[in-house]
């Protein structure tokens, strides 16, 4: 690692951490609710619709994953500053990758994906609008087969796309299991039906790649950001796969991409604008979405970089990415990378920080929340378009915190939702706090 970052600041594609960035956080600024004590599990949820505020109900809405992975939700009232008890909606099966993940649709029926780990996928729907209450109805989705990892968005329109990486051999036992692209359904309807990309596009897959010298055929999205003054969607991910050895599944992490989404004509785009069609391979990624140039190696026995990253856009509307690697030691290093209009300036901006979920506040300026491996409280910061960065402030929470993510439409107390973590990796143990934090209540 500490090669390839000599070599990079040579090259001028990263700009070393000023020491100032490691100076801890001051005091904090934020009010901290725990809805929910040692309930929740370990999870591999992004940072993505976990929660969302309800103007018509004056709710927020809540999910996470509690013991065996099960589905619960849960409801703040804006107006008497109350929380409903944790309601069980649907069973997990016992894998950390079925986690729940939420939608308001245009008719005002809360929407829960799973993506059931490398099987199909289900969406479980509110039966009354702009409630928690009654009984749920759980609809398997064929056209999002062999599904992990769904990452839903509504657009201003009410279209609902769900973006998810097939598992391919479970379709194709000739397939290789380290080829895993991404896909997507798509509902004009609420979520009442659905189709999906090859049916819309014609293509085998939206983004990903097949026969890599490397086996690195499997997309990890970190994130992924609706940006409705555009119609876009951002996306930044990074490569997995078995290594140049093997035929295995992700053994190790390489490098990290962005590219985006134009919404209406199902198009994809790089940062500099290539219009790269509605299927994305091998060769268009390496030539016009690379970001940075990782080793392939376990660090620390660690894959890296980290699968979850986060993606922003400048004061003038060029994107950013942030994410972390490791060093030998297997400490997180972590770097932000920003579009000049021309290539990729990457700059290592901080260290010890798993960064998990980032927040624009006004035009360029990004707050990144940030946590330390077996340390309470979450670490925040200011990030200036992608460039400059300082220390904010620290939100105190009981217990560690292992997600972060800032609820869809959100209004202050409930500005975030954090999982805390659980004390085994093994579902079965579910004893992780479940916080909510925000601006104090006026």
């Amino acid at each position: 690692m500490r090669k390839l970052l000599c070599a990079l600041v040579m090259a001028g594609l990263v700009i070393p951490v000023p020491q100032a960035a490691a100076k801890p956080p001051g005091k904090a600024a934020f009010e901290v609710m725990t809805p929910a004590s040692a309930v929740a599990s370990r999870t591999d949820r992004r940072p993505n619709a976990g929660g969302v505020f309800d103007p018509v109900a004056r709710k927020t809405f809540i999910s996470w994953s509690g013991k065996a992975a099960d589905t619960y939700v849960q409801a703040y009232d804006h107006r008497t500053g109350a929380w409903t008890a944790p309601k069980k909606i649907a069973d997990g099966e016992s894998d950390p990758h079925n986690y729940p993940t939420m939608l308001l649709a245009g008719d005002g029926h809360l929407l829960i994906f799973r993506g059931m780990h490398n099987t199909r996928t289900v969406i479980s729907r509110a039966p009354l609008a702009h409630s928690l209450d009654g009984t749920w109805t759980d609809t398997e989705v064929p056209e999002g087969d062999s599904a992990s990892y769904p990452m839903p968005v509504k657009t201003v329109d009410g279209t609902l796309f769900m973006f998810y990486r097939e598992t391919t051999n479970e379709l194709d036992p000739n397939a290789n299991t380290d080829f895993r692209p991404m896909k997507y359904i798509v509902s004009r309807d609420h979520g009442k039906t659905w189709k999906n990309s090859v049916r819309l596009t014609g293509k085998q897959w939206a983004f990903g790649s097949l026969g890599r010298a490397d086996h690195m055929d499997e997309i990890y999205v970190g994130q992924l950001r609706y940006l409705p003054s555009s119609g876009r969607i951002q996306f930044v991910y990074t490569l997995a796969g078995g290594g140049p050895e093997q035929h295995k599944h992700d053994v190790y992490h390489r490098n990290v991409y962005y590219l985006s989404f134009d919404v209406r004509t199902l198009r994809f785009f790089s940062a500099a604008g290539h219009d790269l069609g509605t299927q994305v391979d091998d060769a268009e990624q390496e030539r016009y979405l690379k970001v940075a140039e990782t080793p392939l190696e376990l660090p620390g026995g660690l894959k890296s970089p980290d699968y979850i990253l986060q993606t922003g856009t400048q004061r003038d509307g060029k994107p950013f990415v942030t994410w972390f690697q490791f060093d030998a030691a297997g400490s997180p290093r972590d770097f932000a990378g920003a579009w000049n209009g021309r290539e990729w300036e990457v700059r290592e901006v901080a260290n010890g920080l798993r960064l998990r979920e980032i927040e624009q506040l006004n035009g360029g300026t990004w707050r990144v929340y940030g946590t330390r491996d077996g340390k309470p409280g979450i670490e925040t910061f200011l990030l200036e378009n992608g460039r400059t960065w300082k220390p904010e402030t620290l939100i105190t929470t009981a217990k560690p915190v292992q997600r972060v993510e800032v609820i869809a439409g959100f209004r202050d107390p409930a500005r975030i939702l954090a999982t805390g973590a659980s004390s085994a990796r093994d579902v079965s143990v579910a004893d992780g706090d479940i916080y909510v934090a925000g601006a104090p209540r006026k």
